[in-house]
């Protein structure tokens, strides 16, 4: 079995592949129970020292372009064994044109330059769309609203954020801003919305493969697109504020959904915490990548086989702006939060239990799990 590499690569122009219509595939094999042993060694045997912690990188084009199902199993094998061990990918070749991304930060950034009065303000957890102003915010892993109040007060989460969703939701609508005052804004990210979902569906596919599942077993309970689409902007701070206690750009925290698809500037920050050494660890940039992390209800499907890994953002390196004071760059990312279907029910995958490994968690929906943590850290 070849292992995913984790090198750093240098910039190039991806090709974009068709992500879109139906793909052919294989007769599934049968199925069979999840053997969480089965890994690839020298990952398994890297991430367990911070000294030789890496995120695995992995060539997506691979299971896209394939031709037989053992083909796309391999790479399958590679995106399950980096979710297991460590809960983080890079993934290269994966279709999206540096071109389409590149349009997508442009048009954020025109957005955060808006007057406040041009960006609609988040209001409600269910919905979870508008513009959240910075120090609203406070990431954590704490699901207790009081303790998440006090720790917002004390020390905010540095950053901005602009929340979409589907567009064609009947109950909730998504707040845009004028289009004189954005010129292409709606277009550019709704289009981009659709991309993330085509890629979503194409890696979901890939985690099913790995997990002994049929390759469609996913498509029905995660079509109906309720995901969320967050522009971030994280201005320049001045160093000394950022050393306070517990102040952070974005705190310690997992995601709510299935994967988040992480497209970042070349600024950096993004740190993973090391799941064997508790040590939180730098996800460099690689330029042309996505950084791709599962989440909390991919890890209670998979019965934690796959780990929702905790991370955060830090500041970068900063500029001496006198003898006592310094000032972080600027920094800008896109986060894709993939969700199951709204009313999913999320309980234990039938080949992620068996005899000596029963379900860890209660059955819950989609709906219930994310609107409840999405409740308990904005208000």
């Amino acid at each position: 079995m070849a292992a995913a590499t984790s090198v750093s690569v240098p910039a190039k122009s991806l090709a974009a592949c068709a992500l879109r219509g139906p793909l052919g595939i294989a007769a599934p094999a049968p199925l069979k129970h999840f053997d969480p042993r089965r890994a690839l060694a020298n990952l398994a045997e890297d991430v367990k020292s911070d000294s030789t912690f890496r995120i695995p990188l992995i060539d997506f084009s691979k299971f896209s372009s394939a031709t037989s199902q053992s083909e796309k199993r391999q790479t399958a094998d590679e995106i399950v064994n980096g979710f297991k061990e460590v809960g983080f990918i890079y993934l290269n070749k994966h279709g999206v044109p540096d071109g389409t991304v590149q349009h997508a930060f442009q048009k954020s950034a025109e957005f955060f330059r808006l007057p406040m009065e041009e960006k609609l303000a988040w209001k409600d957890p269910r919905a979870n769309r508008g513009y959240v102003q910075i120090g609203r915010e406070r990431a954590t892993q704490s699901a207790d609203a009081e303790e998440i109040a006090q720790l917002r007060a004390k020390a905010p989460d540095f950053k901005e954020s602009m929340e979409i969703g589907r567009d064609w939701d009947k109950t909730w609508r998504n707040y845009w801003p004028q289009e004189s005052a954005a010129p292409g804004f709606r277009h550019t990210m709704l289009e981009f919305f659709q991309t993330c979902h085509d890629l979503h569906i194409l890696i979901m596919r890939a985690i099913a493969i790995g997990l002994d599942l049929d390759e469609l077993f996913f498509e029905d309970k995660i079509h109906e697109q309720y995901h969320n689409l967050r522009l971030l902007n994280y201005p320049p701070i001045r160093r000394q504020l950022l050393q306070q206690e517990g102040q952070a750009r974005a705190g310690a925290h997992s995601d709510y959904g299935t994967l988040t698809l992480l497209f970042q500037d070349s600024v950096g920050g993004l740190e993973v915490q090391n799941p064997h050494t508790k040590r939180f660890q730098p996800a460099t940039p690689i330029p042309g990548t996505i950084v791709i992390n599962a989440g909390d209800l991919l890890a209670r499907w998979s019965n934690d086989i796959l780990r929702s890994t905790l991370h955060r953002v830090v500041a970068p390196p900063a500029q001496k702006v006198s003898e006592t004071e310094s000032l972080t760059p600027a920094r800008q990312s896109i986060a894709f939060f993939c969700n199951p279907n709204q009313g999913a029910r999320i309980s234990c995958l039938p080949t992620c239990m068996g005899a000596g490994r029963e379900s860890k968690y209660a059955p819950v929906t989609t709906e219930e799990y994310i609107v409840g943590r999405l409740s308990a850290t904005y208000h």
